[in-house]
């Protein structure tokens, strides 16, 4: 019996740290909203979209060459351009645009969906047929988040809204991809790998978007940049990716239900933006959908 105990011990270990990974990677993310609220006050979006990615590039570039880590071989390629499409630009850009027309609480609100997005390109990928119960949980937190959409339509942005909606459906394509296929390239080295292929045309964007003086930006905007550069871009995905390997894709997958909470928070404690009993329920409502739907998807 004692055995049997000193055998499990490692895989218990492993499990336990791939939580504590997976939990690092999401409160890291949670901060990724709220910042690049307050960078955009004072960058343009389309410049903090690809600066951020250029500066992780670089440090994705010199980590993989310290390293010395194996190029993905051509069939790895297109998956990380999906990847590199997804979450080095796509997601950053539309939210970038879309903070300029709602605050970050708002915004977070529409991060209930992402772990279902994630989903359903895992099962459009996977070739999986849920029950049928997965769908009407799915179509459920959707009506949920258009509607609440749709009743802040006086107060809020459709522009915004339309913006983070297609924000998360491109994010959720990138986690798909990538969660496919850390499985035969490695965690960290998947982000790594699609900044590094989407750093030559970052480079040139940053250039061509180069604002034509730096002077009258705050220290918090700068502050906000790095954060955004480093940790949502580089390091999150770093703990992210090693958790999903260490506890498995769907197990650690489900921490990222705490990302609304985490950014509602922040968003309140240090943007000492609004969050009002109705984004927070329907914040909570949308994460129980998907919590249904992946407890039906196979």
């Amino acid at each position: 019996m004692e055995r049997t105990s000193n055998l499990q011990s490692p895989v218990l270990e492993k499990t336990s740290s791939g939580w504590l990974n997976g939990f690092l990677g999401v409160l890291i993310f949670s901060g990724s909203l709220p910042a690049t609220r307050v960078a955009v006050a004072e960058f343009d979006p389309l410049f903090l979209t690809v600066a951020r990615a250029t500066i992780a590039g670089i440090l994705a570039l010199a980590i993989l060459l310290l390293f010395k880590e194996r190029r993905p071989s051509k069939p790895q390629l297109l998956p990380l351009a999906a990847v590199a499409l997804g979450v080095v630009l796509g997601f950053p850009l539309l939210t970038a645009l879309a903070l300029q027309y709602v605050t970050s609480a708002h915004s977070i609100v529409f991060l209930g969906l992402l772990p279902l997005a994630t989903a359903v390109f895992g099962v459009i990928r996977g070739g999986e047929r849920p029950r049928p119960v997965f769908w009407l949980f799915s179509i459920l937190g959707s009506l949920l988040v258009m509607g609440y959409a749709f009743a802040q339509g006086l107060t809020a942005s459709p522009q915004g809204d339309l913006l983070m909606l297609l924000s998360v459906l491109v994010c959720g394509l990138g986690y798909a991809e990538g969660a496919k296929l850390s499985r035969t390239l490695g965690g960290w080295q998947v982000i790594s790998w699609a900044l590094v292929l989407s750093l030559p045309l970052m480079i040139a964007l940053t250039l061509f978007t180069l604002p034509s003086t730096f002077s009258g930006i705050s220290l918090p905007a700068w502050t906000s940049l790095a954060y955004v550069s480093l940790f949502s871009m580089l390091i999150g995905f770093v703990f992210w990716y090693r958790g999903l390997a260490q506890g498995g894709i769907a197990a650690v997958g489900q921490l990222q239900l705490l990302q609304p909470f985490f950014g509602l928070g922040l968003a309140a404690g240090l943007l000492h933006e609004q969050v009002s009993l109705g984004m927070l329920g329907v914040t909570i409502a949308v994460i129980l959908c998907v919590v249904g739907a992946r407890k039906f998807s196979k």
